[in-house]
């Protein structure tokens, strides 16, 4: 089983997360997830914290001469802007945000809800999910987050590979993929922020070369699907999540739901096994596993809960009604959240190859691999 954990708080010293049942053999090549932390911390819209924090990973267990081991992996970020015992407790909950919930499940303050649920901590899943991608790429699956939406407004993605997409989005401000909307997006981001509103949005995440069978049909908490759910609404801010069509598919009769079936022996020897369709509207994942086909997953993220015109409130101590506190935020932080997306997803889909091909060794599960698609194609 690969699995991970996190640690920190948003003002402490470090972040670190803990990951388990990564198989052995793996080149870990840290530029990528240095790359991906990079991308984390950007997009038009974000605060002055990122000119602050200059994110990086150490890999501080589970490796040998640049390889993993086997055993647990720690990664570690660590916080510039580390202040947290001279920061003072937060009185006025903000509306949107953990604080009130938090502070009276604990019977304590809102400084220890928010430093621990603040999106900060998502550096470390960027980086447990770019470990994952560096496993991933042995298989040649490839996976990249983008942005549809924000404040509203559709961005319609261009076609092409992962790696034709990349180079898109890594050229655009706001992580879209269709360049000829981001001046527009960037004006109504900087409208928004002097207004002292916050902006939302849905990112994409697209996952291309699984094979057929990864994830089950057997559990319901193992199936892919589900599993996928939850790893991307656990995200900071995340209200929703669709897989292909999502909603969409209930307002629409079966014949234009369901992607039909056909054969293609000239790509039998690629994941799919040569079973093509038409459409992809089932999203990649069909009773829990994977068809053999793009897997495509879209989440809603909620405006930033922490407004430079707050909200109204009440002051804990008092109990009178005043506005909310504010902490230092960012306006939008949708681009971001695509790159967090992506981690959670790329991590989702290692654990299920991992669940489906073992997790001792690389050269043990490239074995197995192989070995199950050459019985696939017997069948």
């Amino acid at each position: 089983m690969l699995r991970y954990w996190t640690a920190g708080e948003s003002h402490g010293q470090t972040l670190v997360a803990l990951v388990d049942g990564f198989p052995a053999g793996v080149t870990l090549d840290t530029a990528g997830i240095d790359a991906d932390l990079k991308l984390r911390q950007g997009g038009y819209g974000r605060g002055g914290r990122q000119r602050i924090e200059t994110d990086k990973v150490q890999v501080r267990t589970g490796v040998w001469h640049g390889v993993s081991l086997g055993s647990p992996i720690a990664l570690e970020v660590v916080n510039k802007d580390f202040k947290l015992e001279r920061l003072e407790d937060l009185p006025r909950p903000r509306p949107g945000h953990a604080d009130l919930t938090g502070s009276i499940k604990h019977l304590g303050g809102i400084r220890p809800i928010l430093e621990r649920s603040s999106a900060r901590e998502t550096a470390v899943r960027v980086a447990a999910g770019g470990l994952a991608k560096l496993l991933l790429a042995e298989f040649g699956i490839e996976t990249i987050g983008y942005v549809v939406e924000l404040g509203g407004e559709r961005i319609e993605p261009v076609e092409g590979t992962v790696a034709e997409l990349r180079a898109i989005r890594d050229k655009s401000e706001i992580y879209a993929l269709n360049p000829e909307r981001d001046a527009a997006i960037k004006e109504l981001i900087k409208a928004t922020g002097k207004a002292g509103d916050t902006l939302g949005g849905v990112v994409e995440v697209r996952v291309d070369g699984l094979p057929i069978g990864l994830g089950t049909h057997a559990q319901w908490d193992r199936k892919l699907d589900g599993r996928l759910a939850q790893a991307v609404m656990a995200v900071q801010a995340i209200k929703g999540v669709e897989i292909g069509l999502g909603f969409e598919a209930a307002r629409r009769p079966g014949s234009k739901v369901h992607d039909p079936i056909h054969y293609d022996a000239t790509q039998r020897d690629t994941p799919n096994l040569g079973f093509t369709r038409p459409t992809n509207n089932a999203g990649g994942v069909e009773g829990g596993m994977t068809n053999g086909q793009p897997l495509i997953v879209r989440a809603a993220k909620k405006p930033i809960s922490t407004l430079a015109k707050p909200l109204a409130s009440v002051n804990l101590q008092t109990k009178e009604e005043d506005v909310a506190s504010y902490e230092r935020s960012d306006v939008c932080a949708v681009p971001a959240a695509s790159i967090i997306v992506e981690a959670v997803v790329a991590f989702e889909i290692a654990a299920a190859l991992v669940d489906k091909f073992g997790s001792d060794s690389l050269d043990e599960m490239k074995a197995r691999y192989e070995l199950f698609l050459q019985m696939a194609r017997q069948r």
